[in-house]
């Protein structure tokens, strides 16, 4: 017996006097990567480091798409934002850390649908429009390659958080994951007041004191809350009002129907508004009113007593804040409104440039179209008009802003059928939010309508700047009210809710 004892007790004791094969290369391992890892760290290079921790948490991010999401949303929102005001060359790696969080949310979203077909049995068409901009777009900047830093840092742009509505659209997130997000985006809009008032406060009277070494600064431009805003350049003030007023727009339409009481839309209603009369964003006095408009358009004839109250303390806020933002500066109105009609319908260039937000596209129009007809069609490819980059037709019209909108740099970069495109899914996304209004639930009804309310605002937008397809606060927006309208028709479809729905 003790014979057998120790018979089988000298394996175990000379497995651990002599490890074995698989644990010397486990060892040798390790300490090849301990090797490498303080290497890395010993060039002190940003971008290696950064490609070494991306590698490190690649894998993690894949596994926990609702822990990626999360980190999307904060750091792009709270945190990407922010950095310029601080330090730009920091803003830049956080903007693209980000990205990549994005495209491997992406990759997560495209191996679940393919994986598991009931994943995409109820996937709204302008999702597989996305899906198509994505694919078509990449394909045609390949046969027309010019530079791989062109075609990265355009694909990046474009597509950096698609990943967050594919996820959205694709991957099985509850009812209370998605409930956690929404309060997510409540407390952003909340967020707004204080850095507003820091900026508005410490910020702007810094720049009026240096502006006269800033040819073409405009001080209050720095009020952008967290949407981006360097110290001494222009920032995100229109993106981070546009924001706010798609909150409103939420908080407005849960109240038509009957999910919000007055007293808490009374109490949120002051955070949301404050931020649009701290910083000058024009745009206000254009969406503010057609916002109100679309809301409570059917409610004209079902309810016209509440519709036009609503529509009046639209129209007062309307006039309120144009007299605010005429009033910041030192021209005469009568100045301020020629100006503001001459850089953005007429002859008059935008800034420093030649081109305005309406020539930038008739200018196209005339050498495309006339001289290029297979490029109009199909435009040049990614990052190719990007004029911070330096692409490469935009070094050829340099000067010109020939990607100062959205749909200038798409009809450039991707041509007629990439802004058809991007139209297309716009439409879709309309259609999709129609269908829920008419049959589903009320909370339902009241967010679909929401966000149907918002679509048009994002198809003014490719008119007026290039922030859809490059900036990364904003495309968050975006890319969430579409990936939880994606949500919000699976989740209707269903015969019946899954547990914690």
């Amino acid at each position: 017996m003790n014979g057998v004892l120790g018979a089988a007790h000298r394996p175990v004791h000379a497995y651990r006097q002599k490890p074995g094969n698989r644990t010397v290369l486990i060892m040798f391992i390790a300490s090849l990567v301990a090797v490498a890892l303080g290497l890395v760290a010993f060039t002190a290079s940003p971008l290696l480091i950064a490609a070494v921790v991306a590698i490190g948490i690649a894998p993690a991010m894949l596994l926990m798409p609702a822990f990626n999401v999360w980190a999307v949303l904060a750091a792009g929102l709270l945190v990407a934002g922010l950095l310029p005001i601080w330090a730009e060359g920091a803003a830049a790696k956080m903007a693209w850390a980000v990205s990549g969080l994005g495209l491997l949310l992406a990759l997560r979203a495209a191996i679940s649908a393919l994986v598991d077909p009931a994943l995409r049995r109820h996937t709204p068409m302008f999702v597989w429009l996305a899906f198509a901009a994505v694919v078509l777009f990449l394909a045609n900047s390949l046969l027309q390659y010019s530079s791989l830093y062109e075609l990265l840092s355009g694909f990046k742009r474009y597509f950096q958080v698609f990943g967050l509505l594919f996820a959205l659209a694709w991957l099985p997130f509850s009812h209370a994951q998605i409930r956690r997000w929404l309060r997510f985006f409540m407390w952003v809009a909340v967020i707004q007041v204080p850095w507003v008032l820091y900026q508005r406060i410490s910020l702007v009277p810094l720049r009026e004191g240096i502006k006269a070494f800033h040819p073409g600064m405009v001080p209050v431009d720095v009020v952008a809350g967290t949407f981006g805003s360097p110290r001494m350049g222009g920032g995100a003030n229109a993106e981070m009002a546009t924001f706010l007023l798609i909150v409103l727009v939420f908080l407005l339409s849960r109240w038509r129907h009957q999910l919000l009481r007055l007293r808490t839309l009374q109490l949120l209603l002051p955070l949301i508004l404050l931020p649009l009369f701290m910083g000058e964003t024009k745009i206000v006095v254009v969406f503010l009113p057609l916002l109100l408009l679309l809301l409570f358009r059917s409610d004209l004839f079902r309810r016209p007593v509440i519709a036009l109250i609503w529509l009046a303390v639209g129209a007062v806020l309307t006039i309120g804040s144009a007299v605010t933002y005429l009033a910041m500066s030192d021209k005469s109105v009568d100045r301020q409104i020629y100006e503001t009609v001459e850089y953005n319908f007429h002859s008059a260039g935008y800034g420093n440039l030649y081109l305005n937000r309406t020539t930038a596209v008739t200018f196209w129009a005339r050498r495309q179209s006339l001289g290029d007809p297979v490029g109009a069609l199909i435009g040049h490819g990614l990052g190719t008009a990007h004029m911070e980059t330096g692409g490469y037709l935009s070094q050829r019209y340099f000067g010109y802003g020939i990607g100062l909108t959205a749909a200038s740099a798409l009809l450039w970069e991707q041509g007629l059928l990439g802004l058809g495109l991007y139209l297309a899914l716009l439409v879709a996304a309309w259609l999709a939010a129609a269908k829920l209004c008419r049959k589903a639930e009320p909370w339902i009804r009241a967010d679909a309508a929401a966000i149907q309310v918002t679509l048009p605002v994002f198809g003014l937008y490719l008119l007026y700047r290039s922030t859809p397809i490059d900036l990364l606060t904003f495309q968050i927006v975006w890319m969430g009210l579409l990936g939880y309208l994606a949500w919000l028709v699976r989740f209707a479809a269903q015969p019946t809710r899954p547990p914690g729905a």
